[in-house]
């Protein structure tokens, strides 16, 4: 079952959403993102976690400062790293 609803967003937001083919789909699967996040974030409190938007802001920030610290040095290690694993899984399971 489903309800039509009226809403009203910031311009952006609005502009954003004009993008999508199924408006309705994104906005519905972006509540039940955050819904669901309201779940974690409550059974994590139930059982002595404390989950605040200042510690995620902090994490996102500490993310983003270590993704912008991966130089193209680093990628082709990884990468080359990566191939050297997959080829001895390939070889130890012949």
């Amino acid at each position: 079952m489903t309800k039509k609803i009226t809403i009203s967003l910031p311009d952006e937001l609005a502009d954003r959403l004009a993008e999508e083919p199924n408006a309705s789909a994104y906005v519905a699967e972006s509540l039940r993102r955050r819904v669901a996040g309201e779940k974690t974030r409550e059974i994590l409190r139930r059982v002595g976690f404390e989950i605040t938007d200042e510690g995620v802001a902090r994490v996102h920030a500490e993310m983003e400062q270590l993704r912008a610290s991966i130089t193209p040095e680093l990628r082709e290690q990884a990468a080359q790293l990566q191939a050297e694993v997959l080829a001895a899984r390939a070889r130890a399971s012949r």
